[in-house]
């Protein structure tokens, strides 16, 4: 705004500029013209006495070139010229100043001289002979007097301009100035131009309207942050050119791009060709999925366009690691495997004995050895339905289990008083120390994860082993370690007993009555503990499960 203000100042005083400097020209022009006239007049008056006095004896004794002299008889005949040959020039008794002289004694013409091809100003004066006395001179014109006045007006043209300049420069910035200082935060408060209020009112209007929906904007933008930046799916909403205009953490993480690739085209990060296909197809209209592995990791990719009317104004792409989810599906897979094989025995051995009981084929003295057989199995066979509904309560994370304030140590002494009898008969020796030590848990889950450490330990022990339980106290945490002189675990299985329906010893497992499920049951009654787990073991020599509970 300031240059173009300062730009019309210098227009408007240059143009008055040209404009004053030629009315000026135009006056002078004029005023010189009619000075020039008056001496020409007054000249050929003097002339035209010494004429007759002298005669043409007077006029060859002229030297001055500077104005033309032409005596004409009556009869209109040129008798001298000083610029040119009077034998030689026309009749000029038609001349209008010299009619004008002939019948009033005096006349004066302006017009163009063919002789000398010029634009000449002529004055006559009649002689007592009847002859005519003519001076003529070159009219000064316009052009001629502007040049030989360039001088002085181009330097009085850039003595304006020069000025106009500084002044324009002084006006504009004081123009402007008041509105550079108008305070947008409280346009009212500005001291301007009447003429502004108006304006000034329509920014303070404007100004709360945007501030309104400024404020639903920041809302809206925290409330989608919110809800997208804490799932667990990768998001991008991309824009009709495929621009990133908003990604959350999932979809930084899943992709290893950073946040601040808002703004940049999506394929800067990611070119594979089933991508670009993708993000295609979205933007024509069309919801489509792909699943990627890139590095060793499965992503599903799902695109859909955000639609205005019928026009696609940008996509929305979901991203969710795939992996897990079939880690999952696979690990459903092996349990129903598992669940069929592990129910299928038992039951095929009940089945059996039943029906071997039932037709007459087993003898009198048999009888007692097939029912303590199909007691046997049933038995088992409740204990396995019995570790599933837990695990399945487990992995349901069941809502009717209540978190209190829990002594780890008592629930360790009274687990391993319950399993004393069973210890005794496989000839083993429990013993439980420690101290008092009180965490946040949920009873039920406690005891079972103590239980089964326990029924393990004795299970894989050796007739005259020992199993001992310590529970420590710890500032910021509380150690669980149960500790056997069994078996033991080889290196290469210690990662997988943890795992469903795994066995270290098939063979003994089965023997022992053993279901595959314990330690699974102390896996995910820890995981809800937010506990971690640490397995040592020596193959023949025993082995320490220890688990660590936060306070």
């Amino acid at each position: 705004m300031t240059k173009k203000i300062f730009r019309s100042i210098c227009s408007v005083a240059v143009c008055i500029t040209l404009a004053v400097l030629s009315i000026i020209m135009g006056v002078l022009y004029n005023y010189f013209s009619d000075i020039q006239k008056q001496r020409i007049d007054t000249q050929v008056q003097y002339i035209a006495s010494a004429v007759e006095l002298d005669g043409k004896e007077y006029l060859d004794k002229i030297q001055d070139k500077t104005f033309r002299m032409t005596w004409i008889a009556k009869d209109g005949k040129v008798l001298y010229d000083n610029e040119a040959n009077s034998d030689e020039m026309e009749n000029h008794l038609e001349r209008e100043e010299v009619k004008q002289a002939m019948l009033t004694g005096k006349g004066t013409a302006d017009r163009y001289s063919k002789t000398l091809t010029q634009h000449q100003y002529y004055s006559a004066v009649r002689l007592t002979d009847g002859s005519v006395m003519r001076m003529s001179v070159n009219e000064l014109s316009w052009w001629a007097l502007v040049l030989s006045m360039a001088q002085p007006i181009i330097i009085v043209f850039l003595i304006a301009v020069l000025v106009s300049l500084f002044f324009a420069s002084r006006l504009s910035k004081k123009i402007v100035e008041p509105l550079n200082q108008i305070d947008l935060d409280n346009p009212n408060n500005a001291k301007v131009y009447e003429e502004l209020s108006p304006l000034l009112e329509k920014v303070k209007i404007q100004k709360k309207q945007i501030k309104n929906q400024q404020l639903e904007l920041e809302k809206k933008r925290s409330e989608f942050e919110a809800a997208t930046e804490n799932m667990s799916e990768g998001i991008i909403l991309l824009n009709s050119d495929g621009v990133i205009i908003s990604i959350n953490k999932t979809a930084s993480r899943l992709l290893g791009i950073s946040s601040y690739c808002v703004g940049k085209d999506l394929l800067l990060f990611s070119s594979g060709v089933e991508i670009q296909e993708l993000l295609r197809k979205a933007e024509s209209g069309k919801h489509s999925e792909i699943i990627l592995d890139i590095e060793e990791v499965s992503y599903h990719f799902s695109a859909t366009p955000i639609m205005s009317g019928d026009k696609v104004t940008g996509v929305a792409l979901i991203i969710f690691d795939f992996t897990e989810m079939e880690k999952a599906e696979e690990v459903r897979r092996e349990f129903t495997a598992n669940v069929s094989h592990e129910l299928r025995t038992p039951l095929q051995t009940i089945a059996g004995s039943a029906e071997l009981l039932s037709n007459g084929m087993v003898a009198e003295k048999d009888v007692p050895q097939f029912s303590q057989k199909i007691y046997k199995e049933a038995k088992r066979l409740i204990t396995l339905v019995e570790d599933i509904i837990k695990l399945s309560h487990l992995d349901e994370e069941s809502p009717d289990i209540i978190s209190e304030k829990i002594d780890l140590f008592d629930i360790a002494k009274m687990t391993a008083t319950n399993l004393t009898p069973v210890a005794e008969k496989a000839g083993v020796a429990l013993a439980v120390k420690g101290e008092p030590s009180i965490i946040t848990g949920k009873s039920q889950l406690l005891t079972s994860i103590v239980f089964n450490l326990c029924d393990n330990a004795i299970k894989y022990n050796n007739r005259g082993g020992r199993v001992e339980v310590e529970v420590k106290n710890f500032i910021d945490c509380v150690k669980l370690s149960v500790s056997d002189t069994g078996i033991g675990i080889p290196l290469d299985q210690q990662s997988r007993i943890f795992e469903r329906f795994y066995r270290v010893d098939k063979s003994r497992s089965k023997e022992v009555g053993g279901t595959g499920l314990g330690l699974s049951i102390v896996k995910h009654a820890a995981k809800l503990h937010n506990a971690e787990i640490e397995v040592r073991s020596t193959l023949g020599k025993g082995t320490t499960i220890i688990l660590t509970f936060p306070k």
